[in-house]
């Protein structure tokens, strides 16, 4: 399946499966599958996903056997398939002995979701970000929201179905809108309260769509309610999928139309214009005012993009 979809694919997308749309109809096949010996899981635990022990950590995929070894009863999520094999993922948090024998084999070690895309290749990182996404959605949505009656998964974890009253309910994915913002040379960034605010780190400005709303009206909408200020020229540079629980970050480039800053004093700890000498050294570590996100998030690279003139 070719990722040559955009100027760059960020961690956690560039999944390599392909999503088996047409497997996925079929509920025999998916049945059949979920008992084959030869088909794939990924389990995770809480907020970890596992992965290989060794020199070269990998995802720890495991067989039908070892389902079956394990006692893992949990109904599997189809993620897709790769060179004709099924893929799924399994949550086994509430097995503990099916945990226990995991850990202790020493073949297997349990990584946090966003510490793992360091030790696994890029693509791998998409797998876990659908793999993530898809368990948080269905580990809330057990119930229907029209009658409140259990739901039933279908198409393999695409879909949630009401038994009561055949309401069918999609996994939900977020849009958020992230946008680096530029007067000419310099560029606006932001501190919001909590996180970034503890860790003392800045960022470019972001924030959820509203319904009805296109990308360019709620970068518009977003900068003018948390800065203050007035954008133009909005271009889209990239987009990252982000499993906490089930974002999708859209990376825009727009120009400032004017440049005093009203913060939001509600949600902003702090909102400031930052020269591109300030940039490029707090993208290098060596500004002490100035930490950046790291180069897991897409902030990085659509400031990055900007500190090196690189703009869409």
């Amino acid at each position: 399946m070719s990722n040559d979809l955009s100027r760059m694919t960020h961690i956690y997308a560039g999944n390599p499966l392909d999503r088996g749309d047409h497997e996925r109809r079929d509920e025999a096949w998916l049945s059949a599958s979920a008992k084959a010996a030869t088909s794939k899981f990924l389990p995770l635990w809480e907020n970890t996903v596992m992965i290989t022990e060794g020199a070269e950590q990998q995802l720890g995929w495991i067989d039908g056997n070892d389902i079956d070894r394990l006692g893992i009863e949990v109904e599997g999520v189809f993620l897709g398939l790769r060179d004709g094999i099924a893929h799924f993922t399994v949550d086994i948090t509430k097995n503990e002995s099916a945990t226990k024998s995991l850990k202790d084999s020493g073949d297997w070690a349990f990584e946090d979701t966003r510490g793992v895309t360091s030790l696994v290749s890029a693509t791998d990182s998409g797998i876990v970000a659908q793999a993530r996404a898809q368990i948080n959605w269905h580990n809330k949505h057990g119930f229907c929201s029209v009658c409140g009656h259990p739901t039933e998964m279908k198409k393999g974890g695409h879909v949630r179905r009401c038994a009561n009253c055949n309401t069918q309910h999609f996994p939900r994915t977020d849009p958020v809108i992230i946008t680096a913002v530029s007067d000419g040379d310099r560029l606006l960034l932001g501190q919001s309260k909590g996180r970034l605010a503890a860790m003392n780190r800045y960022s470019v400005l972001a924030g959820f769509m509203d319904q009805g709303e296109s990308i360019e009206e709620a970068v518009q909408r977003e900068i003018m309610e948390e800065a203050g200020i007035q954008v133009r020229n909005v271009r889209y540079h990239s987009s990252q999928p982000w499993p906490f629980p089930s974002t999708l970050m859209i990376g825009c480039h727009a120009n400032a139309a004017t440049s005093d800053i009203t913060m939001d004093e509600g949600e902003m700890a702090d909102v400031q214009w930052f020269t591109r000498k300030d940039v490029i050294s707090g993208l290098a570590g060596t500004n002490e005012k100035l930490a950046l996100p790291g180069s897991i998030a897409i902030a990085y690279h659509l400031i990055t993009a900007w500190a090196n003139n690189d703009l869409p």
